[in-house]
C-alpha cells in the first residue's frame, strides 16, 4: 500500500486541470503616413519640378527616382495605387552624399533652386 500511495498521488495530480494561458494582447501595427508635398506626385510631376533624375531603378511594380544637387540627394519611391493606376510617390528619403540625413524641406528647396 505504501508503494501505491505515491503512484496514486501522481495519478491524481496528472488529472488536475491546468489554467489556460492568458492570451497575449496584440498591438495594432502602426501605419506610417508620409507627409510632405511630394507624396502623391507622378514621375512626370517630379521631373517638371526637379528636372531629369540622376538615377532611376525599377523593381517589380515600384520605381525609385533619384535627384541630386549640391549637398543633397532625394530618393522618391513610386508605386501604383492599383494595377491600372499611374505610379505615385509613396515615400521620400533625403540625405547628404555622405549618407547623413538632411531635412526634407531644405533638400527640396535646394533641388528647386534655379
Amino acid at each position: 500500500m505504501r508503494r501505491l500511495a505515491p503512484a496514486l498521488a501522481l495519478f491524481v495530480a496528472a488529472c488536475a486541470s491546468t489554467p489556460a494561458p492568458a492570451p497575449i494582447a496584440s498591438r495594432p501595427t502602426p501605419q506610417v503616413r508620409e507627409r510632405g508635398d511630394l507624396i502623391g506626385l507622378t514621375a512626370d510631376e517630379l521631373v517638371q519640378r526637379f528636372g531629369r533624375p540622376r538615377f532611376q531603378v525599377r523593381e517589380g511594380t515600384g520605381t525609385k527616382l533619384q535627384f541630386a544637387a549640391a549637398g543633397c540627394i532625394l530618393d522618391a519611391y513610386l508605386y501604383p495605387p492599383d494595377a491600372s493606376g499611374a505610379p505615385r510617390v509613396t515615400h521620400v528619403d533625403t540625405r547628404r552624399p555622405s549618407g547623413d540625413d538632411v531635412p526634407q524641406a531644405g533638400c527640396i528647396a535646394t533641388l528647386q533652386a534655379p
